[in-house]
């Protein structure tokens, strides 16, 4: 597929993002069997997480035809490739998106209790899921997003909610069954937005989260500076309208929380974390201000217990975060660099932690490749593998990865 070369202007180089999308939420379920399974859903999960069946799944976003590339996980970390499945969608490419197709955090996720993997296919406007055996994928199914450009996903109990990132932007819920998605009639909601249906990168909402306890809904609005809160109904639809709050960082982008419920928002503006306690009613309160990283263009956030790390998109580095008893946020150094950056890692972009807290795998879209790193108990970073020739970036990219 031909693409037009694009100008960037700054503020796009800077940033450095992705995404779009909107519709109806229509949806038009097509179940495909890619392999043989043995497993209801939740067995599934437990086979995914038995000793040799270790797995990180690297989302390809390939325009011509989105495709989930499989590694195995060694004990020690190392990955090998074992195989490629298709989601039966296509990729996406936001508008000028400088290194991540999708701009957004949570583009492929893995929900341990069906034993589910979620995967966003942005180009068809679709949703698929599969079930995982270890390292096998199997029943593959494909259905609508209920919007344009979805971008994100996230899982809470047997509730799905799928981002769409275009037009005026959207969340839409799924119940989660163990044979995959129903749609959920009623949770369609508009973000507001004004956007094409394919996004400019640095407009798009960044990511989907459930907080942890399931009653509220978060959603990033980069260009709005917004964070748009929906407290959840027990019905498992979204309030009518979200609570609408102001970002305390510029460019909110990637939502983690910390072992309190905490959430903390990643900037991409100034490279900075915020964090905040979330109200029942969906108002934020901030518990600390902006904390700057001394990076460039932070983006994406994950949680190992009390460290956090954090992908800088443009310099190419990864930042190591602590929290104390208290919550309080602090680097774990001085200079905001957990690892060097290598030839081998240039565009960092998402980032996976393992469940038990030992392995941080990291997407490096420009040079197409995964590093791998033993956390220390100091939050230090070793690497201990690096594979190479996954889809990377020119006009478009991989974006989202998942360690299980």
């Amino acid at each position: 597929m031909s693409r037009h070369t694009r100008r960037r202007s700054p503020i796009q180089v800077r940033l450095l993002t992705a995404g779009a999308g909107i519709v109806a939420a229509a949806a038009a379920i097509a179940t495909v069997t890619v392999a043989s399974a043995h497993e209801p859903g939740g067995q599934a999960a437990q086979s995914a997480k038995a000793g040799a069946d270790h797995a990180v799944f690297v989302q390809g976003n390939e325009l011509d035809g989105n495709t989930i590339h499989v590694f195995k996980r060694g004990k020690n970390g190392a990955l090998s490739a074992v195989g490629d499945y298709a989601t039966g969608g296509t990729g996406g490419d936001q508008v000028d998106a400088p290194t991540d197709s999708l701009a957004s955090q949570g583009s492929l996720v893995y929900d341990d209790l069906s034993g589910l993997l979620l995967a966003v296919n942005a180009g068809s406007g679709t949703v698929t899921s599969f079930q995982v055996h270890g390292q096998k994928l199997t029943h593959r199914q494909v259905l609508d997003s209920g919007g344009d450009f979805p971008s994100s996903i996230t899982v809470h109990g047997n509730l799905a909610y799928v981002m769409n990132a275009g037009g005026e932007g959207s969340i839409q819920g799924f119940r989660v069954t163990a044979t995959g998605l129903k749609p959920l009639d009623g949770s369609h909601r508009s973000l507001g937005l004004d956007n094409d249906t394919v996004p400019l990168f640095s407009s798009s909402p960044g990511q989907v989260a459930f907080t942890p306890d399931g009653r509220t809904l978060a959603v990033t609005t980069k260009s709005a500076n917004t964070i748009e809160v929906f407290p959840m109904r027990r019905d498992g639809r979204p309030a009518h309208r979200a609570t609408v709050n102001d970002s305390a960082g510029g460019v909110p982008f990637a939502i983690t929380f910390d072992g309190s419920g905490r959430m903390l928002v990643a900037e991409a503006e100034k490279s900075t974390v915020s964090t905040y306690k979330v109200r029942a009613d969906g108002r934020l309160k901030v518990v600390q201000r902006p904390l700057a990283n001394g990076q460039d263009t932070l983006c994406w956030l994950e949680r190992a217990g009390d460290f956090f790390f954090g992908g800088n998109t443009g310099n190419s580095t990864v930042t190591g975060y602590r929290t104390d008893s208290r919550g309080r946020l602090a680097l774990t150094n001085d200079v905001g660099v957990a690892v060097p950056p290598s030839a081998k890692s240039q565009g960092v972009i998402d980032l996976a932690v393992t469940d038990d807290e030992k392995f941080l795998y990291v997407q490096n879209a420009v040079s197409g490749t995964v590093d791998g790193f033993r956390i220390g108990h100091d939050g230090s970073l070793a690497k201990i593998t690096t594979v190479t020739g996954l889809p990377a970036f020119v006009e478009s990219g991989m974006e989202g990865i998942v360690a299980v």
